[in-house]
């Protein structure tokens, strides 16, 4: 906190809408803050093929690994000060965090990449973050303790979760937070995606998840759940650069109907088209799917075309080419992205959909803006309204309140 009080008089500016964005990929997140009014000052990212398609777009980008850039480098490029950025987003990966990297501190390079996100917020101090990721982060335990950190009283300690850490160390830098696992569905994306996020405010104000927004029922067909149909309909002849199946995985997708996988293949191909899979657990839902065009797309995965997770267009035999899958996580169709055909899925696939992240940024933006909440003396209806806000807190699902 020393850098706070150092920089106690930064807040000079509080009307000032610009984002650093960290990790950015094809900047799905980016897109969606910026169409709920922010603005990206600046992008990040290690990969080449993403630093290609930030420049294509007119984006200022700083490539290269996060643990050697130095913060203030990153301000300067802006033309901001300390405290000045309203928010900084991204999503680090977190699969190498452990207690090992906590010991080093949030300021060591050699930590992981979630401290050196950590590392720019405690520097930079943006009045708001955002951290998305994938939504096992929750219950991911830590598989690392130092010997000399443990109770060796206790054989039975517990080493914890790595958001517990997360959460620990968003503490120590005096950020209020809320987090919670949100599904793009429910934001009017045309596809099934759960993602971890966490918001967080640098000086306590009421932030809150994005209140669900569609609904698999309403009244109102704008507000119901998209489908695959209203974002790709029409480039069901027109598909443009798409990888292959091989003539072999083809063959068994002709057999499969329209929302349907290997489990609606002829009994006796089914052991033929699976292999070795075929005797393997889990639901395996991913081996020669086939897309329903009335339904919300699975999530879309880096790959189409890989046998465990196939994403074969509802009623042609390919998988989904780049720009329905760019569609699928509602990419404008302007948008350009750079390098190798699986490079691009890679890309998209990482994206967070637009619209979730549009969703984000308006919640932020209306507290900010202290727009978020109508006041009143009392909340009305015991029983029918109780229900709503409840519903809505635990994820829109009105019709599942009791």
């Amino acid at each position: 906190m020393g850098n706070m009080k150092k920089h106690a008089d930064f807040i000079k500016n509080r009307d000032n809408r610009d984002v650093i964005s960290l990790f950015s990929g094809a900047m799905g997140l980016d897109i969606g803050l910026e169409k709920a009014g922010l603005n990206i000052a600046i992008g990040q990212d290690f990969d080449v093929s993403c630093v290609k398609t930030m420049q294509a777009n007119g984006h200022q980008v700083l490539g290269g690994d996060i643990r050697e850039i130095d913060p203030q480098y990153l301000l300067d490029l802006t033309g901001l000060l300390v405290g000045e950025p309203f928010l900084i987003c991204g999503g680090p990966p977190c699969q190498p965090f452990s207690t090992a990297g906590k010991r080093l501190g949030i300021n060591d390079p050699r930590g992981s990449l979630f401290m050196d996100f950590i590392r720019m917020i405690d520097y930079i101090r943006p009045r708001f973050f955002v951290m998305e990721n994938v939504k096992g982060i929750m219950s991911a335990p830590l598989k690392h303790m130092p010997m000399s950190e443990r109770d060796e009283n206790d054989p039975n300690q517990k080493l914890g979760t790595v958001l517990d850490v997360i959460l620990a160390e968003f503490n120590k830098l005096e950020y209020k937070t809320v987090y919670g696992v949100l599904d793009a569905v429910n934001y009017g994306v045309p596809q099934f995606r759960e993602r971890f996020v966490l918001i967080g405010s640098r000086d306590s104000e009421e932030i809150f998840l994005p209140i669900p927004t569609h609904f698999q029922m309403h009244q109102n067909k704008e507000y119901q759940w998209q489908t695959v149909r209203s974002a790709i309909a029409d480039l069901e002849f027109d598909e443009g650069e798409c990888t292959v199946f091989s003539e072999e995985r083809m063959q068994f997708l002709k057999m499969v109907p329209e929302g349907g996988n290997w489990r609606d293949l002829p009994p006796n191909v089914i052991p033929v088209a699976m292999g070795g899979a075929y005797e393997s657990g889990g639901g395996k839902v991913g081996f020669y799917r086939r897309l329903s065009y009335d339904q919300p797309s699975p999530t879309v995965v880096t790959s189409p075309a890989q046998k465990a997770t196939m994403m074969c267009h509802p009623t042609q035999t390919r998988p989904l080419s780049v720009r329905e899958y760019a569609r699928i996580q509602q990419f404008p169709d302007s948008w350009i992205f750079t390098g190798t055909t699986m490079s691009k899925y890679r890309q998209i696939g990482n994206a967070v959909p637009i619209g979730m992240a549009e969703a984000i940024g308006k919640a932020v933006l209306s507290v900010a803006d202290g727009a978020a909440l109508v006041e009143t003396k009392r909340f009305r209806g015991t029983n029918v309204h109780s229900r709503i806000r409840d519903a809505l807190e635990m994820g829109g699902n009105l019709y599942a309140a009791k």
